[in-house]
C-alpha cells in the first residue's frame, strides 16, 4: 500500500538560496581581497636603480679586471757564500742608492780565502820581475858574445880579402891565404849560429815571461773573484729603489744563495690585472688599457699575457704609458679596462 510523503519544495528552495548567497559572499571577499594586493610583477625603488636609453651607433668592447701594481725593476739579493748576519743596517720601506749598505756579514773563511789570494798574486809578480831580469841579463851576454863573434869573422873576412889580392901580386904565400880564408869561413859559421842562438834565445825570453804573466792573470782573477765575496759580505742595493724585504734576523747563518734582501724601483711600475678566462681570448699583445688607482687613471698597453689559468682567471701585464698618480706604489689594489674592438652601429645601454 503507497504512503504519500509530505511535500519538501520549499525546503530545497531555502537550501539553495542559502548557498547561493554564500557563495556570493565569498565570491566577492576574494575579489576584495586580490583587490588590495601589490602586483605580482617585483618593485623597486626609483632612487636605487639607474636607468639610460638604448642607442644605436659605434660602441666600445672591453674587458675589465681586478689587479695590483707591481715593480718592473726588482733586485732579489742572495747571499753570495755561506755567512753570519751581523748587523742589519736599515729597515723595509727605507729609500736606498745604488751604494747603500744594506747589511753586514761576516765569515772567516772567505776573508782568510781573499788575503791567501792577494798573497799569491804578489808573490806571482814578484817572481814575474826576477824571471823577466834573468831572461832579460842572459838575453844581453848572449848578444855580447855574438857581437864578439861578428866583429872577429868581419876582422877574419878583411884579412882573406887582404891576402886574397896579395897572393895575386906575389907577396904572400898560399899557406897564408888558405888559413885567413879557412878562418873566416869559421868565424861566418859561428857568426851565423850566434844569430840563430839570439833568436831562439829572444823567443825563449817571450814564451818564459808569457807563461809567468798567465799564472799571474789566473791569480788575478782568484783574488778578484775572493775580493768580490769579500765585498759582498756588505751587502748593497744594487740600483735605486725602496727596499721592501729583508727576510734574515742578526745572528743568524746563511747558506749561499740564500735571499736576504730584496729592493725595488717604485717609478717604474706595471699592472698585473687578472682576467677571467671566458673574456681572455680576444686579448692581444699591444692592445690599449687603462688602469684606475683610485687616485687617477693611468693610461697603458697590454705587454704581456701569462699562458697559463690559475683559478680561472688569466694574468695580463700592463705597461703604463701615463704619468703615476700620487699614492701610486706597489701592491697597490686597482681596476683595469683593457680595450678589445670598436663595433659599428649596434644597439647599446651605457654602463652604470
Amino acid at each position: 500500500m503507497d504512503i504519500q510523503r509530505p511535500s519538501n519544495a520549499a525546503s530545497k528552495r531555502r537550501r539553495r538560496i542559502i548557498l547561493s548567497a554564500l557563495a556570493i559572499i565569498f565570491i566577492a571577499g576574494v575579489t576584495l581581497g586580490l583587490s588590495r594586493l601589490k602586483p605580482a610583477a617585483p618593485t623597486v625603488e626609483r632612487s636605487t636603480i639607474w636607468t639610460d636609453t638604448v642607442k644605436r651607433g659605434p660602441m666600445l668592447r672591453q674587458v675589465r679586471g681586478l689587479g695590483t701594481l707591481v715593480p718592473v725593476d726588482i733586485r732579489s739579493i742572495s747571499a753570495m757564500t755561506d755567512a753570519t748576519v751581523e748587523r742589519r743596517r736599515i729597515l723595509p720601506g727605507t729609500q736606498v742608492k745604488a751604494d747603500t749598505v744594506i747589511m753586514d756579514l761576516s765569515d772567516p773563511a772567505v776573508e782568510q780565502a781573499a788575503k791567501d789570494a792577494e798573497l799569491q798574486l804578489k808573490a806571482a809578480e814578484a817572481d814575474y820581475k826576477n824571471l823577466e831580469v834573468t831572461v832579460q841579463s842572459n838575453l844581453l851576454t848572449e848578444k855580447a858574445n855574438a857581437a864578439t863573434v861578428t866583429s872577429d869573422y868581419n876582422d877574419a873576412k878583411t884579412q882573406a880579402e887582404i891576402d886574397t889580392e896579395l897572393a895575386k901580386l906575389g907577396v904572400t904565400s898560399g899557406q897564408k891565404l888558405k888559413a885567413s880564408q879557412g878562418k873566416a869561413g869559421e868565424l861566418s859559421t859561428r857568426d851565423q849560429i850566434e844569430k840563430d842562438r839570439i833568436a831562439i834565445q829572444t823567443k825563449a825570453v817571450t814564451s818564459q815571461l808569457a807563461v809567468q804573466q798567465a799564472k799571474i792573470d789566473e791569480l788575478k782573477a782568484l783574488y778578484e773573484l775572493k775580493k768580490q765575496q769579500l765585498d759582498a759580505l756588505h751587502v748593497r742595493a744594487g740600483i735605486d729603489g725602496v727596499l721592501t724585504e729583508v727576510p734574515v734576523v742578526e745572528g743568524q747563518r746563511v747558506t749561499a744563495g740564500t735571499n736576504i734582501a730584496k729592493v725595488v724601483d717604485p717609478r717604474n711600475l706595471k699592472a698585473e690585472l687578472k682576467i677571467a678566462e671566458t673574456q681572455s681570448k680576444d686579448i692581444t699583445f699591444g692592445q690599449p688599457a687603462s688602469v684606475d688607482t683610485h687616485n687617477g687613471v693611468i693610461e697603458g698597453t697590454v705587454m704581456r699575457i701569462d699562458p697559463s689559468v690559475i683559478n680561472g682567471t688569466v694574468t695580463v701585464d700592463v705597461k703604463l704609458t701615463g704619468q703615476l698618480p700620487a699614492g701610486a706604489r706597489p701592491d697597490l689594489s686597482v681596476d683595469g679596462t683593457i680595450d678589445l674592438d670598436r663595433l659599428a652601429n649596434v644597439e647599446y645601454v651605457g654602463r652604470p
